[in-house]
């Protein structure tokens, strides 16, 4: 029978339908049928690549951005003076006629030669044409006779000449006008017109008007006259800055062998540029100078070697020679730019060290998470890889195919998160941001492929147990630790040894070029780096060997108990599979890291706290140059936020003994001073080893003790002193080791004596900084010496505002707050550590997400597992403590091995860590004495430890929940692989 459809055989028992029109057969592809049967998985695939792309993509933009912050900020801190390359030419040659003479003075060719000079400059040293300047100046001031100048001393004030470009630009006039200069102005111009800023003005006496004559040369003196007072429009910038005494006059000291100084005033007169050659009429040998400014745009801190190179070439190597030969054959070139970028790379080269462990840290856990996501994945799909493979698959096909399945959700994913990356870190160089997002992306994409290929190589549909209670590590698996171990160990010596900065710090500020390029690291310093990792990974590998004994131990006696779930959930945890060794070195290595970088944060607050108090003794100081008010301390003690207020009376020229070296001394009531003291932590000491005896007084000397030339003396001159009972005294280590225990004088700065006796010895005291410092007891001084001279306040959230109007405007206040944010004004400071705190908020978000992702994985065994429990009778209180207790172990390693590795390696590494570049360190300026150490954060140690735990449990008992709202049928289908 036919039909349209199909015919019938001829037995009539089986009807075949055929295409007439039948083609090939529809292949479904094989990625969108994929992603299909999984969209969850691609899901959460894209949104862990494209979070990790756009967190690697911004780290190295991110360090960009905040080291040249730094660096611009470190040459706008120094001044214009030191950070501007000045080029000078000596006076036109005498051989030369006249008219040469002058035509070489004048703008148009001082303006010629500064271009070519702009041409001669090579990048990245890039001069901000805005900020710099050329011009004609006098090298040699002008004495001027003007009885109206003042006269500190009867000698005349002198006047330099200068006749620099952009007066217009970078002023405001005043009073009058700008000079001019009317006509060809030549060497025998007997008048000139000129304009004076606003402070010379005022130091000088002069006004608008005023004619000022300075020596000529075979002729009547030059008469300059004043037509306008100008005000710079930026004080501080390079025009003015870079020669201040044409903003300001100085008074210049003379070297005199007398008592009386010998000074005299110097200032400048602002001529109009085509007013120059009048100066070849003058003796002060008039010279060219182009002043280049660099352009803080053009700074980076990527290019500075060759910025170093380049200011290295223009001071003395081949661009000095083109200078010279565009300007004059003795043309010179000076600055120390050079040694302001060799003080920034010291100061970078301490910072970032640091800054490299954290980024080693948080990549090394990133990676862990990629290589975990994707075992887990293979993991799940092993049968249907397996089924694959036995059907005759290659395992080149296989792999290609799953590259390509996982590249189509992968690299569109990496592509948002690096647009992600840089749109949240607008600043920073591309090339190392592409080049970051492309290695996450290739990781993502090789990461399931390489898995099947390791797991499939062998054709096989059924494999043996693989839980750590069966499988036994391979000889390659220990050999490959044993070589961990021994990198691990390399690393925490070469730390310990050599620092985190490993000398470079101080090759840093050497100048040399080469020197100052801190992406030059070796490999050393790379391993150096990773100490902290290499040790969380050591002890991810030592839990994982170790893990099943306990559990085997616990195990017996859980046997013994009445109940189930105990024995059961022992047994569920031994069971647990050869892939649990991912998320555990994931786990270990992020809570090390979280561990040691909120060490070195906590390190590097309490080294800013710690500094501050140093500096000022407590929480707040008011001190003054001579005697405080007597009712000042009251009125401080009822400010808000003050607790107590402790009076200090402060000398710091006391001359102790027969020498002429002098100490600090402070008088300082016992008891207060005692409870300062120890509430600090700054020498404590018991009040009454301080107290004065009754018959301490204080004598009067006609004239000071005779000096024997040695400041060692314990005392023997007896000359003015009291004879009554020496003051006990609290004494530094080093005036200690001079005077003894033994009485020994003191001349106070009111010319009283006292003799002191020491009985206390500190490193440290509130009340004064340094290695020289005496405190005695106040009642045992003079009225004159016992007046306060300084208050140390101790209490919270002091309002400074109403400590400075109570103490008056002579009064110098400064808070601890104050003094702590003096250490953090650097870019470069602040930025390392944001960077870091995000690095470790990242390792921390990577456990999390580690530890979720092994969880989501067992989830669908767990869920069958209660199902076939709860036909036998478990209920669900006993369910939930199942998965709890099952979870448990692993978690409770995770967080117990993670807290103790971090403890183990902020002590291991702790006396290779130097945080104070990061802390206290200042480009160009001297961080305070001693350092700032490393130290265990209990808080950095436990909470991510305890949020481990916390995460663990509470899934697994929400999975628990979830599990018993829903019904066994369901959990229980036929044929379900779980």
């Amino acid at each position: 029978m036919r039909g349209t459809g199909g015919e019938v055989s001829g037995t009539g028992r089986r009807r075949t339908f055929t295409r007439r029109d039948a083609g090939p057969p529809v292949v479904a592809p094989w990625i969108r049928t994929r992603l299909r049967a999984a969209p969850g998985a691609a899901v959460a695939l894209a949104l862990l690549v494209l979070a990790t792309v756009c967190l690697a993509a911004s780290f190295p933009r991110a360090v960009d951005r905040y080291e040249d912050a730094g660096l611009r900020r470190a040459v706008a801190d120094a001044t214009a003076l030191r950070t501007s390359v000045q080029l000078s030419a000596p006076p036109p040659s005498l051989g030369a006629t006249q008219q040469e003479r002058e035509s070489v003075l004048r703008p148009a060719s001082v303006r010629e030669r500064y271009r070519s000079i702009l041409k001669v400059v090579e990048r990245p040293l890039v001069a901000d044409p805005g900020r710099s300047a050329y011009g004609v100046r006098t090298t040699k001031s002008l004495e001027s006779p003007e009885k109206w100048l003042p006269r500190p001393t009867g000698l005349p004030a002198h006047m330099t000449l200068v006749a620099q470009n952009g007066l217009a630009d970078h002023s405001r006039v005043r009073e009058g006008r700008l000079p001019r200069a009317d006509g060809t102005v030549t060497a025998s111009t007997p008048e000139l017109e000129a304009a004076v800023t606003t402070e010379t003005a005022e130091s000088l006496h002069i006004e608008v008007g005023a004619v000022i004559h300075v020596p000529a040369v075979e002729r009547a003196p030059l008469a300059v006259r004043v037509t306008g007072i100008v005000a710079p429009r930026d004080r501080e910038g390079a025009y003015w800055a870079t020669q201040p005494v044409l903003r300001t006059p100085s008074l210049v000291r003379l070297p005199a062998q007398g008592a009386e100084p010998s000074i005299y005033w110097l200032g400048a007169l602002l001529l109009a540029p085509d007013a120059a050659p009048a100066l070849l009429g003058t003796p002060g040998a008039p010279a060219r100078y182009w002043q280049l400014a660099p352009s803080p745009a053009a700074l980076t801190a990527s290019e500075l070697p060759r910025l170093a190179s380049a200011i290295a070439a223009l001071e003395s190597g081949p661009g000095l020679l083109k200078v010279r030969a565009l300007t004059d054959p003795e043309a010179d070139a000076s600055t120390d730019l050079d040694d302001v970028l060799a003080s920034y790379a010291g100061l970078r080269s301490g910072i970032r060290p640091l800054v490299a462990v954290a980024a080693f840290g948080s990549a090394t856990v990133a990676a862990v998470v990629l290589l975990m996501a994707g075992g887990l994945t293979a993991d799940r799909r092993r049968g249907e890889l397996a089924l694959l493979r036995a059907r005759g698959v290659s395992l080149r096909g296989l792999t290609a195919r799953l590259f390509a399945e996982t590249a189509v959700v992968a690299v569109p994913a990496a592509a948002l998160g690096l647009a992600a990356a840089l749109l949240a870190v607008p600043y920073g160089r591309l090339s190392y941001a592409v080049w970051t997002a492309a290695a996450v992306a290739l990781v993502a994409c090789a990461m399931l492929p390489v898995r099947a290929w390791i797991t499939h190589r062998a054709v096989r549909v059924h494999g043996a147990r693989e839980d750590l209670a069966s499988v036994r590590p391979s000889r390659r698996r220990t050999v490959a630790e044993l070589t961990l171990l021994v990198l691990a160990s390399a690393s925490v010596f070469a730390l310990r040894s050599r620092g985190t900065s490993g000398g470079s710090a101080g090759a840093a500020g050497s100048g040399d070029p080469a020197d100052l390029d801190g992406s030059a690291a070796g490999s050393g310093d790379q391993l150096v780096a990773l100490a902290p990792v290499l040790i969380g990974v050591i002890a991810a590998l030592l839990l994982v060997r170790l893990y099943p004994l306990p559990l085997r131990w616990l195990a017996r006696p859980a046997g013994r108990l009445r109940g189930a779930v105990g024995h059961l959930s022992l047994a569920r945890a031994g069971r647990t599979s050869v892939s649990t060794v991912l998320p555990l070195l994931a786990l270990l290595t992020a809570l090390t890291t979280a561990a040691f970088g909120g060490s070195v944060l906590a390190g590097v607050a309490d080294a800013r706290d710690r500094a501050a108090l140093l500096s000022l003794g407590a929480d707040a100081r008011v001190e003054v140059m001579g005697a405080l008010p007597a009712d000042l301390p009251e009125q401080l003690r009822s400010a808000s936020g003050v607790r107590e207020v402790t009076p200090l009376s402060i000398g710091y020229q006391a001359r102790p003994g027969t020498g002429v070296e002098t100490v600090s001394l402070t008088g300082v009531e016992p008891e207060g001073y005692a409870r300062l003291a120890r509430s600090t932590h700054l020498g404590a000491f018991p009040a009454g080893e301080l107290t004065a005896p009754a018959d301490a007084k204080p004598s009067k000397s006609a004239k000071p003790p005779k000096s024997s030339g040695s400041s060692g003396s314990s005392g023997s001159s007896k000359e003015g002193v009291s004879s009554e009972s020496p003051l006990p005294a609290l004494a530094s280590p080093a005036v200690a080791e001079r005077f003894g225990t033994q009485p020994f004088p003191v001349r106070l700065e009111d010319g009283s004596d006292i003799t002191v006796r020491i009985t206390v010895v500190r490193d440290l005291t509130p009340a004064v900084s340094g290695t020289d410092f005496l405190v005695v007891d106040r009642a045992g001084l003079g009225a004159v010496a016992a007046r306060p001279t300084a208050l140390l306040l101790t209490g919270d959230r002091m309002d400074a505002g109403a400590l400075r109007k109570a103490a008056g405007s002579a009064a110098d206040v400064r808070l601890r707050a104050d003094e702590r944010a003096r250490y953090v004004d650097s870019p470069l400071q602040s930025g390392a550590e944001r960077v870091y705190a995000m690095a470790v908020a990242a390792a921390s978000g990577y456990a999390v997400l580690a530890l979720l992702l092994a969880l989501v994985r067992a989830a669908p065994e767990r869920s069958a597992l209660l199902a076939r429990l709860r036909t036998m009778g478990l209920t669900r209180g006993q369910g939930r403590r199942l998965l709890v207790l099952e979870a448990l172990p692993q978690a409770l390693l995770a967080a117990v091995g993670g807290a103790l590795t971090g403890w183990a390696a902020v002590r291991l590494l702790a006396p290779g860590v130097d945080l104070t570049a990061v802390a206290l360190a200042t480009p160009g300026d001297s961080p305070p004495p001693g350092t700032a150490a490393l130290h265990t954060d209990p808080a950095s140690l436990l909470l991510p430890a305890l949020a481990v735990l916390l995460v663990a449990t509470g899934i697994a008992a929400a999975q628990a929940w979830w599990t018993g709202r829903r019904g066994s049928v369901r959990e229980l289908r036929a044929g379900d692989a779980r």
